[in-house]
């Protein structure tokens, strides 16, 4: 019989304990920067702030501020149809905020962290909900 001889390696973990310690850290303080991002616009929008720390409500009110309907939650839930959805809804919530398209698709789709903050920091006013405001062909 031939028997082999299992070693064992001493590996020092601490690099790796600091490193997960630093990312919950980093991810940590993101996620407060979102939520007093968020508070904010939700504030300028003339919604209260507390409402951006529920989940689905908070995509719920972003409905509302930019007029579209809540049914519309039921569309988050369908693979690639989301994306599009999240697309609208980003462009319809720079222009509610008197921003252009390229904004919405920039800063609020892309790069979502700045753009809120640009929203909730920045010169941004609140002018109403910009698809509630669209006339569609056959009413105008």
């Amino acid at each position: 019989m031939d028997y082999t001889t299992v070693t064992t390696q001493n590996v020092d973990s601490s690099g790796l304990a600091t490193g997960l310690m630093i990312y919950g850290l980093v991810y940590l303080v993101l996620a407060v920067v979102a939520l007093v991002a968020g508070w904010k616009v939700f504030s300028k929008a003339n919604q209260a702030g507390w409402k951006i720390l529920i989940p689905i409500y908070n995509a719920y009110i972003v409905l509302k501020i930019v007029g579209r309907p809540g049914w519309w939650l039921l569309l988050f839930l369908i693979p690639f149809v989301n994306i599009i959805i999240s697309v609208i809804i980003a462009i319809d919530l720079a222009k509610s905020f008197g921003k252009s398209e390229a904004f919405g698709i920039v800063a609020l789709f892309l790069f979502s962290l700045i753009g809120y903050l640009i929203l909730a920091f920045g010169d941004a006013k609140y002018v109403g909900p910009s698809a509630s405001s669209k006339q569609t062909p056959a009413t105008a």
